[in-house]
C-alpha cells in the first residue's frame, strides 16, 4: 500500500546501527545529553553486546565486539568506529525478503535470524543498496 507521495505505508527507520570500540565510552554522550539507555544485551550469533538509545520514533543501536572475528570488530579495525547500518521496519518481512531474492538483490544472509530483543532480521548487501548496509526487521512481530 502506497501514500499519495508513494511512499510505503509501514516502513520506517527502525535504527542506526554504530559500531563502537567501548559502550561504556560511547554511552556516555547519550548519557550526559540526558538520553536512556536500554540495558546491554547480547546477540551471541553476532559476536556483538549492544545497548539502544531511543531519540524520536527511533534509536541508535551501539554496537560493541566480543570477538575478533566479529563483523563489527571487522568493520572497526577496517573503517573506524562510525555508522555501520541503518535499519528499516517492514510490514511483512517474509515477504520483502521474497520480493528481494525474485529480484535479485544480494543478501548478507538469504535466513531470517532472530536478534536483539527477539526482533526477526535480515540484511542487504551494500552492493545492493548503495553502499549502505541495510538491515530489515519485522514490523509485523514487534
Amino acid at each position: 500500500m502506497t501514500s499519495r507521495m508513494g511512499v510505503f505505508m509501514g516502513f520506517q527507520i527502525d535504527h542506526l546501527g554504530i559500531a563502537v570500540k567501548s559502550l561504556a565510552a560511547a554511552k556516555s554522550i547519550y548519557e550526559t545529553l540526558g538520553l536512556s539507555i536500554s540495558p546491554e544485551e547480547t546477540v551471541a550469533q553476532e559476536k556483538v553486546r549492544l545497548v539502544m538509545v531511543p531519540v524520536g520514533e527511533s534509536r541508535l543501536e551501539l554496537l560493541e565486539a566480543t570477538a575478533d572475528d566479529s563483523a563489527i570488530a571487522r568493520f572497526i579495525a577496517k573503517r573506524g568506529e562510525g555508522l555501520h547500518h541503518v535499519c528499516m521496519r517492514v510490514p511483512d518481512l517474509a515477504a520483502a525478503v521474497a520480493r528481494l531474492k525474485r529480484d535479485g538483490v544480494r543478501l548478507v544472509s538469504e535466513e531470517i535470524k532472530t536478534g536483539a530483543g527477539g526482533h526477526r532480521y535480515v540484511f542487504v548487501h551494500p552492493q545492493s543498496a548503495g553502499g549502505v548496509l541495510l538491515e530489515l526487521v519485522d514490523g509485523a512481530h514487534l
